[in-house]
């Protein structure tokens, strides 16, 4: 019977160890092209030329990134600026109106709710691509192209769709017997959004306020169709805007997308442990 143990045992410890080199190989071919991004931004253009981003020895400078930051037609600073003008409220305003309305489909009972919660899972399927012609031409002529309010109308209401769906799950999970109580008390439906069931999806909130962020901050086909004068150009834009037409500066190219991706991988981290919960929390009850 020891025996038989032992040899469990081993199998189990070999099984072990080969998928550690499975999942460490996998992690490895996804981080290699961001070391060879890191490698290449903080290396002169010639050396990644001549001798490429691999080698370790040669030269290291930080100039990339001062270029990058303070480029005098293209730079990162001008689309931190802008893209934390669109970034900020874009999350905010769907994330206010989504839960309201996730709420009204997770608690209460009115005409044609179905139909319209459908609706909203129409809307999520929907490509933006199909939707971007009819949608130039309407913020043509209400005088948003060209604007960063248009910017954030667009994002505001291609994440209502979504927002809501997500909410309203994690609503669904939440115990309705402390609503029931606060009710019987005489607390408003109001107040008991706003004091109750707030608090208790926090978890989901910071989920959903994560990933609408890292959305809008990535966002480079809006920025591109909606955007035209380059001040006003958001982050993603600035960066792919540093190639030239026949002259490629790969170190400032990295050092610009070094720049642009460090904020949602910062805000991920902050956020993780709220993140986690959230995605879990309405797929587990109690």
């Amino acid at each position: 019977m020891q025996r038989l143990g032992r040899l469990r045992l081993g199998k189990i410890k070999v099984k072990y160890l080969i998928i550690n080199i499975i999942v460490w190989f996998i992690a490895l071919a996804w981080l290699l092209p961001f070391i060879g991004v890191a490698m290449v931004s903080i290396k002169p253009f010639k050396e990644v030329v001549l001798n490429g981003w691999w080698t370790l020895t040669g030269h290291y400078t930080l100039n990339n990134f001062v270029d990058a930051w303070s480029n005098p037609v293209y730079s990162v600073a001008t689309g931190y600026r802008n893209s934390f003008i669109v970034v900020i409220p874009s999350t905010i305003i769907p994330l206010f109106i989504a839960a309201l309305a996730a709420y009204v489909f997770s608690r209460f009972s009115f005409p044609l709710k179905t139909m319209l919660f459908i609706t909203l899972l129409l809307i999520m399927a929907m490509p933006q691509q199909m939707s971007v012609i009819p949608l130039f031409f309407m913020m043509n002529r209400l005088g948003l192209y060209d604007r960063l309010e248009g910017l954030i109308l667009l994002h505001s209401a291609w994440g209502l769709a979504w927002i809501t769906f997500f909410l309203k799950n994690f609503f669904d999970t939440l115990p309705k017997e402390v609503e029931e109580a606060a009710r019987v008390d005489g607390a408003s439906d109001i107040h008991i959004f706003f004091k109750i069931v707030l608090p208790m999806t926090l978890p989901a909130i910071a989920s959903v306020a994560a990933i609408q962020f890292t959305w809008v901050w990535s966002d480079f086909f809006y920025a591109l169709v909606f955007l035209a004068s380059p001040d006003k150009y958001v982050v993603t834009l600035q960066v792919a805007s540093m190639k030239g037409q026949y002259h490629i500066d790969w170190g400032l190219l990295s050092a610009g997308s070094i720049f642009a991706m460090s904020v949602p991988l910062i805000l991920y981290a902050l956020l993780q442990k709220y993140y986690v919960r959230g995605m879990i929390g309405w797929t587990v009850k109690g």
